[in-house]
């Protein structure tokens, strides 16, 4: 889960095997929602049908949006809100250890999506 800058706040790796919806449940479970008060939309693409839109409005009293692929559309298509994640995947692909799946755990996995956030955020507040 990104923020409008394309900053994580959540994340899960899970297998190939798990459905976008289910690995969607566990990474809104992650947040303490009391942090974002005025966060009403969360934003996903056309592959979480509706039983995830319920569950989020039942479990966290908030709108899940949908934003469908176009009609027609083939190949890449920038659509709104979809190419802040995107560009998230594109600014991970750039460190090596993560452009390809070289680890042997989910948790691995994820603690170098967490390391590769850390020194992205730290280079853009160093000076020059």
């Amino acid at each position: 889960m990104v923020d409008t800058l394309g900053l994580i706040h959540a994340l899960s790796v899970h297998e190939a095997n798990v459905q976008d919806r289910d690995g969607a449940k566990e990474v809104l479970a992650q947040l303490d929602w009391n942090r974002y008060p005025r966060l009403e939309t969360v934003w996903a693409d056309a592959g979480d049908p509706g039983k995830l839109e319920d569950w989020t409005a039942d479990e966290l009293g908030l709108l899940l949006g949908i934003i469908p692929k176009l009609q027609g559309q083939r190949g890449f298509v920038v659509l709104a809100k979809r190419w802040i994640v995107e560009r998230t995947f594109a600014w991970l692909g750039r460190y090596r250890r993560l452009s390809k799946d070289y680890e042997a755990t989910p948790r691995s996995s994820e603690s170098w999506i967490r390391c590769a956030m850390i020194h992205l955020l730290v280079r853009r507040l160093a000076p020059g």
